[in-house]
C-alpha cells in the first residue's frame, strides 16, 4: 500500500471515529429530550376533558416516540449479542477502530436518532431495505466482522460494508489487498488512487455529517429547555381542561406543537449518514433495463447496492473500470464476504452493471 493510499485511509479512519463520538454525544441528549417529552406528556395525561383531537395527536407522537424507543433497545440487544457471537472467533472485533467499543445505551439511542424512523414507525434506513439495527450493527462494527471472517454470513458481510459505515476501516484494507495481484506498477497507482478516491469521498461526507450531528445537538439543548418550561405552565393549569382559561387552552395546544417538533428531532435521520445509493434507485434501474443486466441486478440486490456506495461519485475510465474488476475478481476474501463466485463475477461483468446502475441514478438526480 502506498503512502498516499495509507494517508487516505488512516483519515478516513479518524473521520469516521469522530464522527461516531458525536453519535454518542447524540446519545446523551436524546435521553433527555425523550425523558421531557415523557414528562409533558404525563401531565397531559391529567387533564380531563381535552379536545379528542389534541389528544390523538399527543398520543400519536407518544406512539412514534416509543418505537424509536424499541428500535433503540434492540440495536443495543443486537449488538451486545453479535458481540458474543464473535467472540473468541478470530474475528477483528466488533468496533474494531470504532469509537464505540462498548454499545449503551445512550450510544444505541444515539445511533437510532442517526438511521431515523418515519412517522409510521418503520425504519428509514434503506440500506437494501434492512433494518435500522443492521445499519447500526455495520455502522458499529459490522464493516470489521467481514474483514475478521465471524459473525456475518457471506454477503451480509459485505451487504454491512455499504451506505454509512463507509469503507474506511474494513472495506479498503480488504478491497485493497487487490492491488497485490498486479506487477505493473502503472496498473498498482490506477488501482491505487481509485481506493483513494474513495476515502477521500467517505472523509468529506463525515466531516459534513459531524456538523450536521453538531447542529441537531444544539437543537435538542433548546428544546429541551421549552419543554421544562412547558411542563412547569402546564402544571399550574391544573387537570381540567374546561376550567382553563381560552389563553391557556391555546398555550397547551402550541404545547402539542412543540412535542410533535421535539419528537421529529428523535426520529429523524441524519441525512449525511444515509447510504448514496438505495434499494429503490436500483429498482428503478431494473424496471428501465428488462435485458440481462436488470435480470441479474435483481438476483445480487445487496451486491449491487453495496457496489454502487463504494463506487458512488467515483470516476473512472475504461482501464480502471477492468482493473477494478480484475482486482475485485482475484481477491477470494472479498468474493467471500461478498458471497459470490469467481466465475460467476467474471461472467456477470458486475462492475459495468454498477457504473451503468449509477450512471442512471446520476441522470435522474
Amino acid at each position: 500500500m502506498s503512502k498516499k493510499l495509507k494517508l487516505a485511509q488512516e483519515q478516513a479512519e479518524v473521520a469516521i471515529k469522530e464522527t461516531n463520538k458525536k453519535i454518542e454525544e447524540l446519545g446523551n441528549h436524546t435521553v433527555v429530550l425523550y425523558d421531557s417529552l415523557n414528562a409533558l406528556q404525563e401531565q397531559f395525561d391529567k387533564i380531563r376533558n381535552m379536545p379528542s383531537d389534541k389528544k390523538l395527536e399527543y398520543e400519536k407522537l407518544q406512539k412514534i416516540r416509543m418505537e424509536w424507543k424499541h428500535q433503540a433497545e434492540k440495536i443495543e440487544a443486537d449488538y451486545k449479542k453479535t458481540t458474543v457471537k464473535t467472540a473468541g472467533k478470530g474475528a477483528a472485533g466488533v468496533g474494531a477502530g470504532v469509537a464505540v467499543v462498548t454499545m449503551g445505551p445512550t450510544a444505541a439511542m444515539g445511533v437510532a436518532t442517526t438511521f431515523g424512523v418515519a412517522s409510521t414507525g418503520t425504519a428509514i434506513s434503506s440500506l437494501s431495505g434492512a433494518a435500522a439495527t443492521n445499519a447500526a450493527l455495520a455502522w458499529l462494527g459490522g464493516g470489521a466482522l467481514s474483514a475478521g471472517g465471524g459473525g456475518m454470513a457471506a454477503g451480509e458481510a459485505f451487504l454491512a460494508l455499504a451506505g454509512p459505515v463507509g469503507w474506511a476501516i474494513a472495506g479498503i484494507a480488504l478491497l485493497g489487498s487487490g492491488i497485490m495481484f498486479f506487477k505493473a506498477k502503472s496498473d498498482q497507482k490506477r488501482l491505487e488512487n481509485v481506493f483513494c478516491l474513495i476515502s477521500e469521498r467517505d472523509k468529506r461526507r463525515y466531516e459534513l455529517a459531524r456538523v450536521e450531528l453538531s447542529e441537531r445537538i444544539i437543537r435538542i439543548i433548546d428544546e429541551n429547555e421549552y419543554l421544562g418550561k412547558a411542563l412547569e405552565k402546564t402544571i399550574s393549569f391544573g387537570t381540567e381542561y374546561n376550567l382553563m382559561t381560552e389563553a391557556q387552552q391555546y398555550e397547551l395546544g402550541s404545547y402539542v406543537n412543540l412535542m410533535s417538533a421535539s419528537t421529529q428531532l428523535l426520529v429523524n435521520p441524519i441525512m449525511g449518514l444515509k447510504p448514496n445509493y438505495t434499494q429503490s434507485d436500483l429498482g428503478r434501474y431494473i424496471s428501465r433495463n428488462q435485458d440481462a443486466s436488470g435480470s441479474f441486478c435483481s438476483e445480487h440486490k445487496e451486491l449491487m447496492i453495496s457496489m454502487c456506495n463504494l463506487l458512488y461519485g467515483i470516476e473512472m475510465d475504461e482501464t480502471d473500470k477492468k482493473l477494478l474488476s480484475k482486482s475485485f475478481r482475484k481477491n477470494k476474501k472479498f468474493l467471500a464476504s461478498a458471497g459470490i463466485s469467481k466465475k460467476e463475477f467474471k461472467d456477470s461483468e458486475i462492475v459495468f452493471h454498477v457504473c451503468e446502475a449509477l450512471k442512471c441514478l446520476y441522470n435522474v438526480t
